[in-house]
């Protein structure tokens, strides 16, 4: 009997372990990451990207943070903001990859879509205080971010990477901090993706009429909507913060509803069509329409 025989028992179990390893870990190797897998559109990071990858790293933001997006429905709906599930092609300049485990937090693999902001103003808040934008966050504060950036060793980075760049892309890291860098590097991810851009579209119906023209009959739902999805950027009173006041908008209700629906990438709002179906928009609307409160 095998268990009487320790010594070929443990042969014997590590060549099982050996094979299964093989099989589901090492022989993939030889099918994945293949220039098939590439996406065109997913490009290396720049200097002050990958200097703020380093730094997520350090603060161990992986540990709280995954970046793959399953296949699962639920997920792609919560985290995929128009781009989908999460693909090998994404992650060929990841070195290590970042995919994590554990959400403690959101998963950010298209934080980059969810706030197209150029200037990353919602990131900044964030990061310098959590609460301010989402009240129930135990996420900690990273104001000490805002150091200068050790550039010591960007460029050797670059170099053993074999990343891509430019002198002007080193001289464009002078005077910026940390905060910067990590915030470059959160408004890249999953922006290099193919993105469904027709998908606000979908949600817009055809006649523009507002239906909830009485707000006393959706009031607390639309309240706890616009606590939820605007409040971080607009003001818990629609006093405007990141956003602009929209207290009393003077903008017509189609209008309105065109606006959260598609969003305005320009100014860093993310359209809203996927996450909200019409009803819910329009009972926003209303809620934003009323004078005072």
């Amino acid at each position: 009997m095998l268990e009487k025989n320790p010594v070929i028992f443990i042969i014997l179990a590590f060549v099982v372990i050996m094979i299964g390893t093989t099989i589901t870990m090492i022989a993939p190797f030889k099918w994945i990451n293949s220039e098939s897998d590439k996406i065109a559109e997913v490009k290396p990071y720049t200097p002050l990207q990958q200097e703020g990858r380093d730094l997520y790293m350090r603060e161990g933001c992986n540990n709280c943070h995954s970046q793959t997006v399953r296949t699962l429905a639920a997920d792609v709906e919560r985290y995929g903001n128009g781009g989908g599930y999460s693909k090998s092609g994404e992650f060929v300049y990841d070195r290590p990859h970042l995919w994590g485990s554990r959400r403690t937090g959101p998963d950010l693999a298209r934080i980059g879509l969810k706030y197209p902001d150029p200037k990353g103003a919602w990131h900044r808040k964030h990061m310098a205080d959590p609460q301010s934008v989402v009240p129930a966050s135990n996420m900690p504060a990273y104001a000490f971010l805002n150091t200068p950036l050790d550039t010591t060793y960007s460029e050797r980075k670059m170099k053993l990477l074999k990343f891509p760049y430019t002198q002007a892309d080193l001289d464009d890291l002078k005077g910026k901090t940390e905060m910067d860098a990590m915030i470059a590097y959160m408004r890249k991810l999953g922006t290099d993706i193919p993105v469904k851009k027709a998908a606000a579209a979908l949600q817009t119906p055809v006649t523009l009429k507002n239906p909830f023209s009485d707000l006393k009959t959706v009031e607390k739902e639309a309240e706890a909507i616009y606590k939820q999805q605007c409040a971080s950027c607009h003001g818990e009173k629609r006093e405007g913060t990141l956003g602009p006041a929209l207290k009393g908008s003077a903008r017509s209700d189609a209008e309105l509803f065109t606006i959260i629906s598609k969003g305005i990438e320009a100014n860093g709002m993310p359209p809203f069509a996927a996450s909200l179906d019409a009803q819910k928009i329009w009972k926003l609307v209303t809620y934003i329409k009323l004078d005072s409160k």
